[in-house]
């Protein structure tokens, strides 16, 4: 895992009207690294996905990616930044096959304007390929999809246009196990491929394998961060209780918190 940070969030502030979801957040996520984002509802993980991809602006703070520095983003330059939010209601078109929903905005087309339909269908397979998602043919309909295999075909377009940081918004809500299980593979095959991802999740036991640093948020702060490797799921589990309670970590975890060693340079 590299030590550069790809995406840093420096005293990130959010207000809603009179309600202040976001409270001076510090967030950084390395190259080749998967960030576990993880705290009770209303914690501010979503707001703060949300700021990073440009859905919201930030009333205070600054962004930088990549060296560049940002008061706030759109979609369309987050995108441009190589940044790719993966929603947990996932964004597909269902009655359109699995090509198409990979290209959708951005068809590849020739000097005419005509859609080159052949090259985005072999894109799109060796794209799946590299999930191991060739079992249905990308003339499929999405919508005769599992749930796990849709959010492959999402996680899918994010490596089509190269995105470097995969957000995955609660990605394993209402899925079976075994299309859990297939989703966390989808993650770590990201991963092998240089990539870096943000995975929000309410079940630890989700997020736990393919995490490599977790950050706890609790009503707008973040409060806690750890490394997985000092940590066992029943630990992180134990934490985040104490936190919801509580509002600290346990006294016996408190030297494994690296909040206060912020990477953020």
């Amino acid at each position: 895992m590299s030590t550069k940070n790809i995406v840093e969030m420096r005293n990130i502030v959010k207000r809603f009207g009179s309600v202040v979801a976001l409270r001076g957040v510090d967030f950084y996520v390395r190259e080749n690294e998967v960030v576990g984002l993880v705290g009770d509802n209303g914690a501010g993980k979503s707001t703060l996905v949300k700021i990073l991809f440009g859905i919201h602006a930030p009333d205070e703070g600054e962004i930088i990616i990549k060296g560049m520095k940002f008061k706030k983003l759109t979609p369309k330059l987050a995108y441009e930044l190589g940044i790719v939010l993966i929603h947990q209601e996932r964004t597909l078109c269902t009655n359109h096959p699995i090509w198409r929903n990979i290209f959708m905005g951005r068809e590849i087309t020739n000097k005419l304007g005509f859609l080159r339909i052949d090259d985005m269908k072999k894109i799109a397979y060796e794209s799946l390929s590299q999930l191991e998602l060739t079992r249905m043919p990308v003339e499929t309909p999405v919508k005769y999809l599992s749930g796990g295999y849709q959010q492959g075909v999402q996680i899918s377009r994010a490596l089509v246009f190269e995105a470097d940081l995969v957000i995955l918004d609660e990605p394993t809500v209402a899925l079976s196990l075994a299309e859990t299980q297939r989703v966390l593979e989808y993650v770590n095959e990201l991963k092998k491929k240089g990539k870096s991802a943000v995975f929000i999740s309410h079940n630890i036991y989700h997020v736990y394998p393919v995490a490599d640093r977790f950050v706890i948020l609790d009503k707008g702060r973040v409060v806690a961060e750890f490394y997985k490797e000092n940590l066992t799921p029943e630990d992180l589990t134990e934490i985040m209780i104490s936190i919801a309670r509580t509002g600290s970590v346990p006294e016996k975890y408190k030297e494994l918190n690296l909040y206060r060693k912020s990477q953020l340079t």
